[in-house]
Formats: C-alpha cells, structure tokens, sequence
C-alpha cells in the first residue's frame, strides 16, 4: 500500500513440503534454514557471546531435520549472529550422537520448540542421561520421542543405576510433556520407574517393542496416565493371559477419551481378543483400532468387526488377514515377524470370502459408508488417524 511502510519481524517456515499432515514426521522446510548461514564460514571464537537481541531483525520459525550431513551446516546457522536468527518448533535428528545432538540444543533459542525427535542413534542410558536434562529450559517442550536408540535395560551394565537415575530426573523436569513414544528401548520391569517421574498425566503413549511385562502393564492400568490417554500403542508387546485383566483395567479407564489405539503384532489369538470385546464395545470415543499381525481366524475377525461397527466413533480398524488366508505351514499361533513373512495364498477366493463376509457386517450396521475396515498395511489412509 502507497504512503505506509511494514516490518517484517516472522518468517515462518514451519510444515512446509509436509505431505502427510503430521508435521512432526515430514519435518519438511529444513533445508531452507540452511540458506540461513553463507559461505565462507566466518571464524567465531567459542568464547564469543553475541547480543541476539540487538542484532536480530527477522525470526525465522522452522522444523528441523538433521543428520549427520547436515549438522553442521545447521549448527552453524544457529551459531553466526546476523539479521535472521532461527527458532525451531519440531526437532528430528537421526544418526547423531548424544554429544552432538547436545550441542543443538545448547544453541537453540528456548522458547517455541515443542517436540523432540530422535532416531537410529546409538545413545543408550549414558547418552539420554546426559541429553534429557537439557531439555528442562524448553518451557513448551510437550512432545518426545526415542526411536531405536539402544537402549537395553535387559542387560546390566556396571554403573547403570546411577545413569538411570539421571534419566529419570531429567524426564522429572519435563512439566510440560504431553506426547511420550519409545520405540525398540528395551524396559522391561521399568515403566514404574519410567512413568512414575513425570510430572504430569501423558496424552499420548507409545510403547513399541518394549518387551513390556505384566507387571509394567498392570502399573500402567493403575497409573494417573491411564484416565488421560488419548493415544496409546502398545504394539510388538507380547501378550497373554495373564495380561488380559491389566488390559481390561487399561480400557476402562482410558474409555472416556481414548482416540487410537495400536495393538498390532502382540499375538492376539480369538481367545485372547474375544476376553478384550467387551472393554473395547465401551471405548465410545475411539476413532482409530490398529490389531494388525496378529493371529485371528477368519471367525474371530468377524466377531472383531461386530464389535467395531458397534462403536459409532470409529472410522478405522486395520485387522490382521486371517490365518486362513495363509499358505499352510504356519504353526498354531505365529509370531508377528511369521505373518508378516509368510506367503499369503494366491487364490483370490479366499480373499473374497473374508472380504464379504466383513462387508456383510458393515452393510448390517450401516457403517459401509463412514467407517474403514482394512488389512492393508501400506495403502490405509493416514488422514484418517490424525483428530479433526
């Protein structure tokens, strides 16, 4: 407009290239940021402490994904003074080591980050130790993940213990945390310990690959977080019997508001599943039921999608392809890894029986139109997994 001047304080950067609309996993735009430091690297000294404030015109807001090819170029944008400084909102970082990944959160700017992500990176318990009280001056830090971080409490280690405790203090510190997701960190016999040092009710629980045991899962029924879970995953965990009543108390306190629920590849027989119905029928707000890879008959699917389409929230259930479907050699009740890579029969047949016969229910209940019922792994519709 003629005769009136603007500032240009934000550019904000944030979810772009996102595809998925989960911006915490796309992490698009980084690279972007990068244009924020030129060529030639200017030389500064490790002691120098400059005045952000005074040089600081334009902010630029982004979500990061780092790696070992890109650390240091992003270090170096958080570390030369000038014009733009840059403020990241979500974190992902793979194949970095603790040392490194400590570094970029010395250097980025505490206020504005939210979430945390860290994958395929060899930290163990020294290495969360040192990293999770670093993250206390992030006063709006809610969400955190650990993925394949090799971290193995099923072998003792010599001065574990003391590392541990400096885990959990730094999870302690943590008010603000809503989103926890472990995957593949071996715990069993410590979610007590782990959950117990938060601060405040978790809404989102992931639990992957835990090796979790009953005991951890009936703390978890028991826990405060129990009533407050929006999500929860608790997929790769084996299950049995002896985990059902625990389940059940699960359930009956998360029914309220649980949205999504991941059992997948937890070994799930029509026994097993069948005593979890009932608590499932009464989760009304349930949007989103993973049980992928698990051992069901063709006759306990059925009972599975009865139970479905009578859950007028849901909008998606992945179901495991029945054993029927399998070429003959599976044993009596596979794995999860079996099913995932044993042949499937050929015979479109056999396909087309499971398929009508769970079209019969939806078409029964009227649910064809609004609910998806699927067992394909890597073509359901992830939209349909994210909140309105």
């Amino acid at each position: 407009m003629i005769g009136k001047s603007f500032t240009f304080y934000v550019l904000d950067l944030c979810g772009l290239q996102c595809d998925e609309g989960r911006v915490e996993d796309s992490m698009g735009g980084w690279s972007l940021t990068v244009a924020l430091r030129t060529e030639p690297q200017q030389n500064i000294s490790s002691t120098t402490s400059p005045d952000w404030n005074q040089s600081v015109v334009v902010r630029v807001r982004a979500d990061l994904f780092l790696n070992a090819r890109s650390w240091e170029r992003v270090r170096g944008a958080l570390s030369l003074p000038g014009p733009l400084r840059l403020y990241c909102r979500y974190l992902r970082v793979e194949e970095l080591p603790a040392p490194s990944v400590a570094s970029l959160l010395e250097l980025l700017p505490k206020d504005g980050l939210l979430g945390l992500d860290i994958r395929y990176s060899s930290l163990g318990v020294p290495g969360l130790a040192l990293l999770l009280p670093l993250l206390e001056p992030f006063p709006q830090l809610h969400s955190l993940r650990l993925h394949y971080c090799n971290l193995d409490l099923q072998r003792t280690q010599p001065e574990q213990q003391g590392a541990l405790q400096e885990m959990f203090r730094g999870l302690c510190a943590l008010k603000r945390l809503r989103r926890l997701s472990l995957t593949a960190l071996r715990l069993p016999g410590h979610l007590r310990l782990l959950l117990s040092s938060l601060s405040r009710p978790l809404e989102v629980l992931e639990l992957p690959y835990l090796s979790l045991t009953p005991a951890d899962l009936a703390y978890l029924s028991c826990s405060p977080h129990a009533s407050s879970l929006r999500e929860l995953d608790l997929s790769e965990n084996r299950l049995d019997l002896s985990s059902v009543p625990s389940l059940r108390r699960l359930l009956s306190q998360a029914e309220p508001c649980l949205a999504q629920l991941s059992l997948c590849g937890c070994g799930l027989s029509d026994s097993l599943l069948g005593a979890l119905l009932p608590s499932l029928s009464r989760c009304r707000t349930l949007r989103t039921l993973r049980l992928a890879l698990n051992p069901l008959t063709r006759t306990g699917l059925v009972s599975l999608a009865w139970t479905a389409v009578g859950i007028p929230s849901l909008r998606l259930l992945l179901y495991p392809s029945p054993l029927e479907e399998y070429e003959p050699g599976l044993p009596p009740l596979p794995s999860s890894s079996q099913l995932l890579d044993w042949p499937l029969m050929e015979e479109s047949e056999v396909r087309v029986m499971t398929l009508t016969q769970v079209e019969e229910v939806l078409m029964a209940k009227g649910r064809q139109h609004d609910l998806l019922m699927t067992s394909d792994l890597l073509k359901y519709s992830t939209d349909l997994t994210v909140e309105d």
